[in-house]
């Protein structure tokens, strides 16, 4: 009779054991699975860079030439093709094409819409009608920063043809999980020994982080200025 209570209550605390693991698995699942979405949601991407290649000032009207060097990067951190823009001025901003998913999308980090996607579209200075600017990448074309082949192959230009198609109209859109599409023009004014940084936020938009430049590089410029 005792030996059977003995086995009962064993057989008991094995299963209380095995409830409280399973229990204990399914909530430590979950609690990896909130982790990973508030990772997901508050990633983001280094998707430029740019600094001040050279500045003047003019004595007479009191105003900044300046040239920035422009550097795109694509989704997998390679560096693009640099650009160089000189403007009457050196408050500039980028005109900017960004496309957000779905909030589920970039909680669960799906592979093809967990983060926004941009383009951008163009530099400028805003100055009335001596507004200047240079054209970055034309809308409805392959990114420089997704390209797959470069040049993109009719396949790739297809793809993003249509991408933009639906991107750009607010009763497609939803179809294939687009939250919103919408012009920023990120801007800061742009001053010699600073590494100027656009980050695109996955679930968000483009902001502009600064840095110092290090002084490393900044020996390297001026023996390119020596040269």
């Amino acid at each position: 009779m005792f030996t059977r209570v003995k086995k009962t209550l064993r057989g008991l605390v094995v299963l209380v054991l095995l409830f409280f693991l399973f229990v204990g698995y399914f909530k430590f699942r979950d609690f990896l699975l909130f982790r990973q979405i508030i990772r997901n949601l508050t990633a983001e991407s280094r998707i430029a860079e740019a600094l001040v290649t050279e500045s003047s000032l003019d004595e007479y009207t009191r105003k900044y030439t300046t040239t920035i060097k422009f550097l795109e990067y694509d989704v997998k951190g390679r560096p693009l093709k640099a650009k160089y823009f000189t403007f009457k001025g050196n408050l500039i901003q980028f005109q900017t094409l960004v496309v957000r998913f779905d909030d589920k999308h970039v909680e669960e980090g799906h592979r093809m819409k967990g983060k926004s996607v941009y383009l951008f579209m163009k530099a400028f200075v805003l100055d009335g009608k001596n507004t200047e600017e240079f054209k970055i990448t034309d809308p409805e074309v392959v990114p420089g920063g997704y390209r797959v082949q470069d040049p993109p192959g009719k396949f790739e230009q297809a793809i993003w043809k249509k991408f933009w198609a639906y991107a750009l109209d607010p009763n497609e859109r939803k179809k294939i999980g687009i939250k919103n599409a919408q012009i920023e023009a990120p801007g800061s004014v742009f001053v010699p020994g600073t590494i100027y940084t656009l980050v695109i936020e996955h679930d968000g938009g483009i902001r502009i982080d600064t840095r110092p430049i290090p002084e490393i590089l900044k020996e390297d410029e001026s023996l390119e200025k020596k040269n």
